[in-house]
Parts: structure tokens; sequence; C-alpha cells
């Protein structure tokens, strides 16, 4: 199965005012480290709150928008209905790396985003390292 990261859109949000990222409706880009996605509209079903049966088995998943409409969902927010359930929920997208993350390192986009920075100590060796040291303003 491939890697994917769940990116909140708050934070997006956030980073696309800062400059560091850029977005089309199917791609997301670190511009730090041009490194891409391929993203869907997603929710995180964090917990039902009503304290009913979870009938679908939604909470602690990230799901497709689309799965979502198909059950009829109704999202604003944070939050979600289904039928006579409630969700506590965060909007946002599943990020699918478009290469694998050993041709991203060797990559002429990636030199071309770093402009010939190197990186400090060793080199990070996931997209989830990649993208720890990015949230944490080291890139």
């Amino acid at each position: 199965m491939q890697n994917r990261v769940f990116f909140p859109q708050a934070l997006l949000d956030q980073w696309g005012v800062e400059g560091k990222i850029e977005v089309t409706p199917t791609e997301l880009v670190i511009v730090a480290e041009g490194r891409r996605y391929d993203i869907v509209e997603v929710v995180r079903v964090d917990r039902e709150v009503t304290g009913a049966e979870d009938p679908h088995g939604l909470v602690g998943k990230v799901k497709p928008m689309t799965d979502l409409v198909a059950l009829k969902a109704e999202i604003l927010e944070g939050s979600m209905i289904i039928g006579d359930n409630a969700y506590d929920v965060v909007p946002g997208w599943a990020g699918a790396p478009k290469t694998a993350f050993a041709v991203h390192l060797d990559s002429g986009e990636r030199m071309r985003a770093r402009r010939g920075k190197t990186d400090a100590g060793k080199l990070p060796e996931s997209d989830e390292e990649m993208l720890k040291r990015f949230a944490d303003g080291l890139l």
C-alpha cells in the first residue's frame, strides 16, 4: 500500500499564506523541497459525539469526501452528521507522494527547490521525517 499523508486544511491554509506550499485541486508542492503529492479531499473522523454506535466504522479513519457524500454526510467545518450520528472531524487532504522518497532525494527538482543548499546533518529517510523538518521550520 502506498504511503499517504494527512494534511489538515487549517495547516495548509497557514502554509499557503506563508508561501510555503503551492496547491492545485489535485496536487500539493512543498516549495522548499520541490516534493509533490497527488491530493484528494478527505475528512479525519476523530469521534462520535452522541454516544451512539458508529455504524459505519468511521471513527479513527481518514475518509475521502466522495465516500462520505455517498453516505449522505453533512459536513460543516469540524462537524459531520450522518443520519442520527454526529462526529467531530478534521477536514483536510490526503497526499500520496508522486515519486518514491529515494528518487526524490536525488531529483533535479529537489536540487532546484533547495537552490544548492545541502541538508544539515543526515538526509531525511522518509516523507514523514522530511515533513517533520518542514513543519519545525528546519528546511
